[in-house]
């Protein structure tokens, strides 16, 4: 009979534990990761589970298989840093300086592009989109919850009027930012909200005028203005 210290759970949760490992540090690259045996003894799951965990990180660049020594973590840069799972976990770990500041790093050099081409190619339909989104990150108000669905809608509207699918995947790394922003920082309050929905209007009115130019910079306001944001309330969000 196995000790009671044994738990149950399922490929999610034992997928989202050891990446969580991995991208923690507990797990260092190139240290070679549990065996059928060790994982039974631990969550309690067969080998066909521990196979399908397995070919998930594996999937996700995390570890790979190297014969007669074992499945061996890999380094950060091989990671798959654009799929939802891996920018999840990378939340649940916890999102320092560094790794915020990559993020903006990628959405300034991304994003100021999607709303160029937007303008250049968005359909009435689109545009209406990004507008129905604005107004519902208006109408969400102080809910934290609402508000960030409603921004996410946003930024999803505006690459699919970028005509470039892309720029649509790209929407998994802005998610992971307005994750971060709902953990890290304090509500905000109702002028800064609207500020926000302002800058994001901005984008949508260029887009709607055909101005590349002019959306590319609004789009570099809104993140810029965002990272500020971050960095100024997060502060006050954390425990002293």
């Amino acid at each position: 009979m196995r000790d009671s210290g044994t738990i149950h759970v399922g490929h999610d949760e034992v997928a989202g534990i050891l990446a969580c490992e991995i991208i923690s540090g507990q797990r260092p690259q190139g240290s070679r990761m549990p065996s059928v045996e060790e994982m039974f003894d631990r969550f309690g799951v067969s080998r066909v589970m521990m196979r399908e965990v397995t070919k998930t990180l594996t999937a996700k660049g995390l570890v790979a298989a190297k014969s007669r020594v074992g499945t061996l973590v890999l380094p950060p840069e091989r990671w798959a840093w654009f799929d939802v799972d891996l920018l999840s976990w990378r939340v649940r770990v916890g999102l320092d300086a560094a790794f915020m500041d990559q993020l903006t790093q990628m959405r300034r050099a991304v994003e100021p592009a999607a709303a160029a081409l937007a303008a250049e190619r968005a359909s009435p339909a689109q545009i209406d989109e990004m507008r129905a989104a604005l107004d519902a990150m208006a109408a969400a108000g102080v809910n934290r919850h609402a508000f960030a669905q409603a921004d996410l809608r946003f930024h999803v509207a505006l690459g699919a009027a970028s005509g470039n699918p892309l720029f649509r995947s790209f929407a998994s790394v802005v998610e992971t930012a307005l994750d971060a922003s709902l953990s890290l920082t304090a509500p905000p309050g109702a002028d800064t909200i609207a500020t926000i929905v302002r800058r994001h209007r901005d984008v949508a009115d260029a887009v709607a005028a055909g101005d590349a130019a002019g959306a590319a910079r609004a789009m570099l306001t809104v993140i810029d203005e965002g990272v500020q944001w971050l960095r100024r309330d997060g502060a006050s969000a954390r425990p002293a």
